[in-house]
């Protein structure tokens, strides 16, 4: 995997060096470049280019031999033209908040920067759903919202952009409830390799659901750039829930933690969130927040809905977690001692790496059927203590997913190996018990061969046919998802 390889070294070359990677052509099309977005609309500043070519993944920095900031759907289009009358790669650019490598440029080309794209353009309270930009993040949407009584709940935890989110098939802490991106995105517009712009459902269409023809917009939902770039989406939204309640409760073991997961959702609970961390990773919370958690496995649950449900809610999902000996179950329903409670979650990242100062995160995620959880912590966790790996285990259990939260010396070769294998491993393992290799973070750069294995021949046969009718010159964000094929 091709984030081990490159862990802990950066690649800042000067732009006359990397523009021969691109066949030395863009010197002659910047100032059609310029034309378009104007002067401040390009840029070529070594720090400018760094930044847009790394994600908040730990995979090498590999920048773009330019940035452009288009302002509209227009100037994307005819940008996308002379970079498909060139052949120069073409790598969309939201927030950065990315985890698999996916804005690196490895072969050098064009960024495009979406952040002036940033306009909330149609919002439909009475149909509850909001189109906007790619420069719109969750966080802005949701400020905009603020009064009208609707919020858009897909939390993928940073404050990432909602086209970003929609590329990536973002989910998050509320998945187990609202769904992912995929179950959120009624529609898309996406500017193509040669700059033409399709509409996924149809322009201005909003229909809650369809039957029309393929669905093009769950084709281009989680395709990481590789086929086009989205510059509008179409979003469900929610009404904001008359009440909230919060609870934490801490278990004896995984198996009695996710059983209590289990049983909650079969009978029938609305739980907005149900969120898991094991005995190492509340031990570095308490250390980190000056908390005092017990140091067992404990889950983080939140539940919406109106004053009369939520009492019955919560008795339930208490009276399950008793008969699975858990215990200290504490809930709140005003916002400050919700939060007091949430806080060892939302510090995790933080709380992980604190553990070891000077070292550098990186989450990688899987995801199995819930009967399965329980086995496949019991056996990272043991992988992790044998391989002696400092990685605490986070997970949206209520939905099967979970993170490793691995803390690394990048200046340790030996380390990063067994880190690697480690990574494999628990990917494979996820495999063997009819899951994925990823559940939210993508495929990007790191997952790529065991997007092949998870898949079969077949399967990835088919989806480099769909790349190629999309991007025969494999100019959209190129050597991410799909890996190179062999002459």
């Amino acid at each position: 995997i091709l984030l081990f390889r490159t862990l802990g070294t950066t690649s800042s070359p000067a732009f006359s060096e990397r523009s021969s990677l691109v066949g030395g052509v863009l010197d002659g099309v910047l100032s059609a470049f310029r034309s378009i977005c104007g002067e401040d609309g390009v840029s070529l500043g070594e720090a400018v280019r760094e930044q847009h070519g790394k994600d908040e993944s730990v995979h090498r920095c590999c920048p773009p031999d330019v940035v452009l900031f288009p302002r509209c759907v227009e100037e994307v289009s005819a940008l996308a033209k002379i970079c498909s009358r060139h052949r120069l790669p073409i790598i969309p650019f939201g927030t950065g908040t990315g985890l698999e490598g996916g804005v690196s440029a490895v072969k050098g080309g064009v960024c495009f920067s979406l952040r002036n794209m940033d306009q909330v353009l149609d919002l439909h309270q009475e149909d509850f759903d909001v189109t906007v930009e790619p420069g719109v993040t969750r966080k802005a949407l949701n400020a905009y919202l603020r009064g009208t009584g609707l919020w858009f709940p897909v939390d993928p935890g940073a404050d990432a952009s909602l086209c970003g989110m929609a590329a990536t098939s973002a989910s998050g802490t509320n998945a187990v409830r609202y769904g992912t991106m995929r179950e959120n995105v009624l529609n898309l517009e996406v500017v193509l390799a040669d700059g033409s712009v399709v509409h996924t459902a149809g322009m201005g269409r909003r229909p809650r659901k369809t039957a029309a023809g393929y669905n093009l917009t769950n084709l281009f939902v989680g395709s990481e750039g590789t086929l086009g770039i989205i510059t509008k989406t179409t979003l469900r939204l929610y009404g904001i829930p008359e009440a909230t309640v919060s609870a934490v409760c801490s278990f004896p073991s995984v198996q009695a933690a996710v059983d209590s997961t289990v049983q909650i959702l079969q009978a029938g609970v609305p739980v907005a969130r149900i969120e898991f961390l094991d005995d190492v990773m509340m031990d570095a919370c308490n250390r980190f927040s000056s908390l005092s958690y017990a140091v067992t496995p404990t889950l983080f649950l939140e539940f919406h809905g109106s004053e009369g449900s939520l009492e019955e809610q919560v008795n339930t999902a208490e009276d399950i977690t008793q008969s699975n000996s858990g215990s200290g179950f504490q809930w709140a329903k005003d916002a400050e001692t919700r939060e007091r409670l949430w806080k060892a979650r939302h510090d995790a990242w933080y709380a992980s790496l604190a553990l070891r100062p000077g070292c550098k995160a990186y989450a990688t995620d899987v995801c199995v059927p819930l009967s399965h959880l329980p086995q496949i912590l019991v056996e990272t966790k043991e992988d992790l203590i044998e391989n002696r790996l400092t990685g605490p285990i986070v997970g949206h259990v209520g939905d099967g997913n979970f993170h490793c939260l691995m803390v690394v010396d990048p200046g340790d070769p030996e380390e990063l190996h067994r880190v690697h294998l480690f990574v494999e491993r628990l990917a494979r393992r996820a495999l063997a018990m009819d899951g994925t290799c990823t559940g939210e973070h993508g495929v990007g750069l790191g997952k790529r061969a065991l997007l092949c294995e998870e898949m079969g021949p077949v399967a990835v046969q088919l989806m480099q046919r769909l790349k190629d009718a999309f991007d025969p010159r494999n100019l959209m964000n190129p050597g991410k998802i799909l890996l190179p094929r062999e002459l």
